[in-house]
This record gives structure tokens, C-alpha cells and sequence, in this order.
């Protein structure tokens, strides 16, 4: 047992010596530390920090939200840039923009002296209720991972810390602290490891946060199971785990959340009061070598951010620059989906208009507060109605009168407001508010040429009006740029390229998570009871046609695939098959394709989807351009964990592979033999 420890000269100490090999660094520190500053860094302070110690000269560690921009404050006196929201940069499909957005969010997190972000957010959006929809990326465990791991890179290429949430089946806001996520260990395996698991083995993640919610009856802070064994022994995770705010409140004791391995107790005390844990050690509920592997998680953090190096070492922040500013639009742009464009509406033709209307709830609305832990303070932010002033101006009239114009622009959407986009309360209804629904439709009768542009971060009903109107662009909240993003699409200074992250089901009861109140909203206890049929995999295999599927997204010129091989037609266990397509743009303006592989295993002794997304290239052609790209696939993507062995297997037959645009527009396929 350690012993209090005089004040000390650590000038010169080993840990301050940043030449010195990281391990041999924390473990100094780490003997350094006198039982109570142990128990004293395992608790917040202050909301957003940890303790400093003083006799050893350690600061505190700082971190901040959130997944769309860093937010210090709660009055906006530090401002910062404010990207698109998360499905929006998960809908531009392109993992260099991800890691690009990392790099960048890291550099202001940077500028105001902290050393992590609390993000990125990788829930698995298992219903489109969910208020925290918009700052998740993706229904498909495949795409989320990709986006992860980039994102993670980036953010840590800066030596910040990226915290990676909620650990795990936090699906919803719906009784968040107490709910109980009772799932099978297949959908954990197949549906909602995969990212956090990508997050750590291959993105080296340095903080996991846990969730609120339990895991099939267990508090997140405290599943020694999720904790200990999975993340930290099988998967390999070398960082820290953070509670969420106040999630350990509800857990059953302090020793259950050391021994489970939770570092970090946020914001303030609960279980982690230095007596308590005091009281626990001494009545040998958990043990030193315990306290120490979770301290020593922080402590190697703090140093790989720099806690204890010379500022001028460390890679430089920087704040509200024009590149960030530059780059959250360019995210914008590549993230709106072009759902509808009946009779080629769109793009508008400067040229050939003398009045547009611009009318619709959302049209002049900022979007930058409210969302919870996704609010930000930017220094300015276009709105849609800004963004066409500017962009018409003196060129085009902007009236509000649909029946005087040549074409109606109608910006619908939810909020970040209670029972709609907003963290702590899931939406109150899957349809829009109904006066927006009714606007809709008298806007029709008075403008055909109507484009309903939804400002919003998840699905919404359109079944009472998408048939009437020939154009539908998918803004999401596009973040400090949105207006000229938005106004660029519509006018086709960009050609769309954002695809779905998700399926947009006719109606709610279409969704596999609405089957009945035991699997949502639940109450002491929710069911996943559809297993791994999430998203797509559900309205593939029960034959249910989407509003709108699963990677689907619309371009202003067209693309052709042909060619499609295999590099053989039978796979050995330890074989890679090398899979090449050509794309074309046959189109007649320059854009962007993102080429979408499926595989569907033909039988199986288990039920499968239909099909599973296992790999997307995004590549920008220009008229008549041609270009092959490849894929490769190995054991692992023809795989299934199977309950029975407690393993992932892969079975030897036949498998397909399918090559479209979207989960239901499959443009070329074959087959192959698996030999196992």
C-alpha cells in the first residue's frame, strides 16, 4: 500500500522527460503517487477537467464537446467552427473528409487549451425517433467503422484525445439513465462492436466513454463483462474509460466500477469521493494493482496530449480559420442528398429565372444552439435564406409568394428543441409538425415547381406530400455554411454526391425497432428483439420498400458500371479476392459516384441479411471519364458470429457479390465458392 509522499523538486524527474520512452514515463508518475492522488484522479472537477496535483506539478486535463465544434462555455464567449452534423458528414460517404474534419476539430480543441474532444459519437441509429440521431453516423456497422477510424486518426494525429461514445447500445434518449438495452450477444458482435471495436484496434482510440444505460441489466460504468473483458483484454484497449456525465449515479458501488475499469468518474463525485474509496480498498473490495491499470490508462494519455511538454512541442491550434470554414462547407456539400428530382428540376438555371420563392419554417433559422452536447457558438452561420440572397443576388428576385414565382424552394425540418433533433428526449413523432405538413401541400397546389428542402438530422415522414413534389434535397444541419452549401447544390455549382447513412422507412411502423413498446421505447427494459436486421438488413430480408434506401443518393449526371470481375472463382480460407469494376461517367456534368459493394451469403446454416455493405470507394469522374476501381475481401467479410461456438465463422458455398449506387439499385453482380 502506498505511503504519503513529501513535496518534491520534479524539475528534473524521469515522467517530465519527454525523451523518455512512454511506458517507462507513466510508470514513473505512477510510483510517484500517493494513494489519495490516485483516488483524487479518478473524479472530475469542475465539469470539463480533473484534479491537479501540485506537489507533482500536473495540470488538469481538460476536455470538451462536442462532435460538430468545441464548445468551452455555455454563453458563447469562446467561439469555435461549426461543422455539419454528424449524419451529414457520414452521408458525404468519404473517410478522407472524416479525417480531414478530425484533424481540424482537434487543432481548436488545441486553441483553447484542452486536451480532449467528446466525440465522435458512433451509436448505431437503430430508430429514427432517436434525438440524438443527427450527432450519430450510420445504421450499417460497416460504414461506421470506416468513418470512425477515421475520424479517430485524425483527431489523435494532433496528439488530442479522441473519446469515442457511449460504450455501448445507447440507442436511444428514452429513459437513457435507467433503460436496460437487452440484446443478443450476435447483434453486440455483428451490429454494435464493430466500430468501437475498429475505434480501438485499428484507430488506437485513447478514451472509450461508458454509456447511461444498462447492457442487458448491467449500468455501462460498471460491466466489468463490456469493460475489462472485451474492451481492454480481447479487443486490446490501452486508453481510459470515461463515465458519461453522471452516468455512474445509478451504479451499484465504487468497487464495481474500479474493478469493471472505469478510469475517469465525470463530472463530479458520485462513487469516486477519495473517502468512499478509501473505505472500499481498506475493506479489500478491490485492490492497488486494480487502481493502478486504471490510473495508469489516464496517466498514459495525459502524456501522449502533452499534459507534461513544452507547449512549443506540440503541434499548434488554431481557431475559426478560413480553412475550417472552407472545409465545414465542403463537408456540407459532399453531405446533402439529392433524395427526388423528378423532370431534372434541378439544378436551377440562373439564366432562366426571374423569381424564386423562398418560404418554409427552416428557410432563415440558425441551428448552432440547443442539441444538448451539440451546441455551438461559431462566429457567424448562413441560413438557407441568406445563402440564396447572396447567391441571387441582383440576378433573381426573392419573394414569398409561390404563386408568383417561377419555382418555390419550401425549407422544412425539425429543431434542436424537445421531442424533436435534441439530446435527453427522443422525437414525439416521426411526422412533421402539421402545419408544415399542410404549407406543404398548398404550396403544391399553388407552385409545381416546388423544391422541399428538410433541414434536419434524421428521417421524417413524407407520405402525405413526396408524390406531388418532383424535388427533395436532404440538408441535414450543415453547420456554419449551410446557406451556401445548399444554395450551391440548388443551383449546381456542386453536383450532389451525399448518400444515404441510413434508411428512410414510408412509415414508422416499417422501422424493425417499432414492432411494439417492448422494443421501443421499452421501460425498465428495452428489446432489441430484431437481432442483427438493423436498417437495411431489416427492410431487405422482410421485403419492405424504404421511402428512401440505405446509400441512396442522386447525382445531376449519371454514371455506368460495367465490367465487373473477380480475380478467381473460388476462395481458400487465406486468400484475398480482388474485386474490379468499371465506372463511367456518362453523364453531362463532373461528379462524384460512391460504388457500394455488397455480399449475400446464398445459404447458411444461421439467418442472414439479404445482403451486408463490406466495402464503398468515392471517386469524382468527369464527363465521359472512366476509371477501374478494386476491392478486397477476405474470410472475415463472409463471416458471422456464431452464438453456438462463441466465434465468428465462415461458412464454406456460395457467395454473391453485389455492386450498386444503393442498397436497392444493384447495377452488377456475380458469384463465387467459398472452400473455407
Amino acid at each position: 500500500m502506498s505511503e504519503e509522499k513529501p513535496e518534491i523538486n520534479f524539475s528534473k524527474l524521469p515522467f517530465l522527460n519527454n525523451n523518455l520512452e512512454l511506458e517507462k514515463r507513466v510508470e514513473d508518475l505512477l510510483e510517484r503517487l500517493t494513494l489519495n492522488e490516485k483516488f483524487k484522479l479518478c473524479a472530475g472537477r469542475r465539469w470539463w477537467y480533473t484534479k491537479p496535483l501540485r506537489r507533482l506539478g500536473m495540470k488538469s486535463f481538460a476536455m470538451h464537446d462536442g462532435p460538430h465544434g468545441v464548445r468551452v462555455d455555455t454563453e458563447g464567449k469562446i467561439q469555435s467552427t461549426y461543422f455539419p452534423s454528424t449524419i451529414c458528414r457520414a452521408a458525404t460517404w468519404n473517410p478522407e473528409l472524416s479525417e480531414k474534419f478530425g484533424i481540424a476539430i482537434a487543432q481548436e480543441v488545441r486553441d483553447v487549451g484542452a486536451h480532449m474532444l467528446l466525440a465522435p459519437g458512433i451509436n448505431i441509429q437503430r430508430t429514427p425517433l432517436c434525438g440524438r440521431t443527427f450527432e450519430y453516423q450510420t445504421e450499417d456497422p460497416y460504414l461506421n467503422k470506416k468513418l470512425a477510424v477515421a475520424v479517430v486518426k485524425g483527431i489523435q494525429s494532433q496528439r488530442i484525445a479522441a473519446c469515442v461514445k457511449h460504450f455501448i447500445c445507447n440507442n436511444q434518449e428514452s429513459n437513457r439513465f435507467t433503460v436496460s438495452s437487452e440484446v443478443s450477444e450476435r447483434a453486440l458482435q455483428e451490429i454494435y462492436f464493430p466500430a468501437f471495436k475498429a475505434a480501438v484496434k485499428e484507430a488506437d482510440a485513447w478514451s472509450i466513454m461508458s454509456s447511461y444505460n444498462k447492457i442487458n441489466g448491467i449500468y455501462g460504468s460498471e460491466h466489468h463483462h463490456l469493460l475489462r473483458k472485451v474492451l481492454m483484454n480481447e479487443w486490446g484497449f490501452k486508453g481510459f474509460v470515461v463515465s458519461d456525465w453522471g452516468a455512474t449515479n445509478r451504479t451499484t458501488s465504487t468497487e464495481s466500477c474500479i474493478n469493471a475499469g472505469l478510469t475517469l468518474e465525470m463530472p463530479t463525485l458520485s462513487k469516486y469521493f477519495p473517502s468512499k474509496m478509501r473505505i472500499a480498498f481498506n475493506e479489500g473490495k478491490f485492490t492497488e494493482e486494480t487502481l493502478n491499470d486504471n490510473v495508469k490508462r489516464l496517466l498514459r494519455i495525459m502524456f501522449l496530449t502533452g499534459l507534461f511538454d513544452e507547449v512549443s512541442t506540440l503541434p499548434q491550434g488554431s481557431r475559426n480559420t478560413r480553412e475550417h470554414q472552407i472545409l465545414a462547407r465542403k463537408i456540407a456539400e459532399e453531405g446533402m442528398v439529392l433524395l427526388k428530382n423528378e423532370g431534372d428540376l434541378l439544378p436551377l438555371n440562373m439564366d432562366k429565372l426571374r423569381k424564386i420563392a423562398v418560404i418554409g419554417p427552416n428557410a432563415n433559422i440558425q441551428t448552432f444552439l440547443g442539441g444538448g452536447s451539440s451546441t455551438n457558438f461559431p462566429p457567424y452561420e448562413i441560413t438557407p435564406l441568406e445563402g440564396l440572397k447572396q447567391k441571387c443576388k441582383e440576378k433573381i428576385e426573392i419573394i414569398d409568394s409561390p404563386a408568383m414565382a417561377d419555382v418555390t424552394i419550401f425549407f422544412a425540418g425539425l429543431r434542436h428543441i424537445k421531442g424533436m433533433d435534441a439530446e435527453g428526449d427522443d422525437r414525439n413523432s416521426f411526422a412533421l409538425p402539421p402545419e408544415q405538413v399542410d404549407l406543404i401541400k398548398k404550396t403544391i397546389k399553388e407552385n409545381s415547381n416546388t423544391i422541399v428542402v428538410m433541414i434536419a438530422g434524421t428521417s421524417v415522414s413524407m407520405i402525405e406530400w413526396i408524390n406531388e413534389v418532383p424535388a427533395v434535397l436532404q440538408a441535414w444541419y450543415g453547420g456554419m455554411e449551410t446557406g451556401n452549401a445548399s444554395s450551391a447544390i440548388l443551383f449546381g455549382d456542386v453536383n450532389p454526391s451525399g448518400k444515404l447513412p441510413i434508411s428512410f422507412p414510408k412509415m414508422l411502423a416499417d422501422s424493425p425497432a417499432h414492432v411494439s413498446e417492448r422494443t421501443f421505447p421499452g421501460d425498465e427494459k428495452v428489446f432489441y428483439e430484431e437481432g442483427i436486421f438493423v436498417g437495411y438488413r431489416h427492410f431487405d430480408t422482410k421485403n419492405i420498400e424504404p421511402l428512401f434506401p440505405f446509400g441512396h443518393g442522386l447525382s445531376y449526371t449519371n454514371f455506368t458500371y460495367e465490367n465487373l470481375m473477380l480475380s478467381k472463382e473460388k476462395l481458400t480460407k487465406d486468400e484475398i479476392l480482388t474485386i474490379s469494376v468499371d465506372i463511367m461517367n456518362s453523364g453531362e456534368y463532373p461528379g462524384s459516384e460512391v460504388v457500394q459493394l455488397y455480399i449475400q451469403d446464398v445459404e447458411s446454416s444461421v439467418e442472414r441479411p439479404l445482403k451486408e455493405l463490406k466495402g464503398f470507394k468515392k471517386v469524382y469522374l468527369k464527363p465521359g471519364e472512366r476509371v477501374t476501381i478494386t476491392f478486397e475481401i477476405d474470410k472475415s467479410d463472409l463471416s458471422f458470429y456464431s452464438e453456438s461456438h462463441g466465434k465468428w465463422i465462415a461458412e464454406k458455398g456460395n457467395f454473391n457479390i453485389l455492386i450498386g449506387d444503393s442498397s436497392r439499385d444493384i447495377r452488377l453482380q456475380t458469384g463465387f465458392e467459398y472452400l473455407g
